[in-house]
């Protein structure tokens, strides 16, 4: 059967996704337009890498500041809403890392009868930087830690390159 025309939507109270989260020296925050001018910066120079990590169809091109203000707005509508949760990903020292999504199943990637188990697609990436400090696999395991404090209880993890556990 084809289900590419199905997303699965969450059913989540209202309150139950938190706005922020740490592990070790990483914090991440819910996505907002205050963040515009890092988040910007951050995707223009992590192109290449988020391809080769996170793949999907984004970005196709380097960002505006006008086309990315639009997408954080989007994105703070769609968290407030529970409609999907977009976070920017900060260092302890408040240093930009990249960013983190959880989509519900059928957004990101096409819904098969195998991802019908899980209830949340996880991606994120990391600016070039961050990657070579190691932080992607460190979001991934925090990532993997954060989930019993949310909402969902079976993660799939669509990057296109998963680190080993």
């Amino acid at each position: 059967m084809d289900y590419s025309q199905f997303v699965k939507s969450f059913d989540i109270p209202d309150g139950s996704v938190p706005v922020k989260l740490s592990f070790e020296d990483i914090e991440i925050r819910a996505i907002t337009r205050a963040d515009l001018s890092e988040d910007v910066r951050g995707i223009n120079a992590s192109l290449d890498i988020i391809r080769r990590t996170r793949g999907g169809k984004w970005p196709t091109e380097a960002v505006t500041e006008e086309f990315n203000y639009v997408d954080l707005v989007w994105h703070e509508c769609e968290f407030r809403d529970m409609g999907s949760f977009a976070y920017c990903i900060w260092d302890s020292d408040n240093r930009y890392l990249g960013c983190c999504y959880l989509y519900p199943m059928g957004r990101r990637t096409k819904l098969t009868e195998e991802l019908l188990g899980y209830d949340v697609d996880v991606s994120w990436w990391v600016t070039p930087d961050a990657y070579d400090k190691g932080y992607y696999e460190k979001l991934y395991r925090a990532l993997k830690q954060w989930m019993p404090e949310l909402p969902f209880k079976q993660p799939y993890y669509s990057n296109k390159q998963i680190p080993e556990d």
